[in-house]
């Protein structure tokens, strides 16, 4: 049977690298959130009169945010038909819920396991002021509301902790 790893974790904590790295060390497909679905979605937004780099309004939320993550896991079943699958997202609401990796597994057909990355609030800032990405901007300009918001808090379900300071 094959299975899905998901890779989570707020904004800046190194979902990408370590999904990457992950997926390359065991022969996986790799799938990040926002490679899968972004000119979508900021083609939807423009076309819709929003800021095409916003994820954080309730606009975003309440018409895109389900939508972008169902496509993913779409993609996603249709390929552990054949091969492992690695899927970097945030799941911010997701983690919360101390069955989803039950439902998850049973959506999906295949093993869940859950990787959590997670590091220090500064090494997150300065990695997206690096990357100089403008859906990082609103988080950039309140720091503080960004914290609250991914507030680091671990998974309600199993886990794999990820300590991803020293990623690069």
């Amino acid at each position: 049977m094959t299975r899905a790893y998901i890779v989570c974790g707020g904004p800046g904590a190194g979902k990408t690298v370590y999904g990457k790295k992950l997926a390359e060390r065991i022969g996986a497909a790799f799938l990040d959130i926002d490679l899968s679905t972004e000119r979508l979605v900021r083609l939807a937004l423009e076309l819709t009169g929003h800021d095409p780099a916003d994820r954080d309004s309730s606009f975003f939320k309440e018409h895109f945010r389900d939508p972008v993550y169902e496509q993913l896991f779409d993609i996603a079943r249709d390929n552990l038909r054949h091969i492992d699958v690695v899927i970097a997202g945030p799941f911010t609401k997701e983690l919360k819920d101390p069955e989803w990796c039950e439902r998850l597994t049973a959506r999906l057909g295949s093993t869940v396991e859950i990787h959590y990355v997670s590091c220090a609030p500064e090494i997150r800032r300065q990695r997206m002021v690096k990357r100089g990405n403008p859906r990082d901007d609103a988080k950039l300009r309140d720091w503080d509301m960004y914290i609250r918001y991914y507030d680091e808090e671990p998974p309600c379900c199993s886990y794999v902790l990820v300590d991803s300071s020293k990623l690069t």
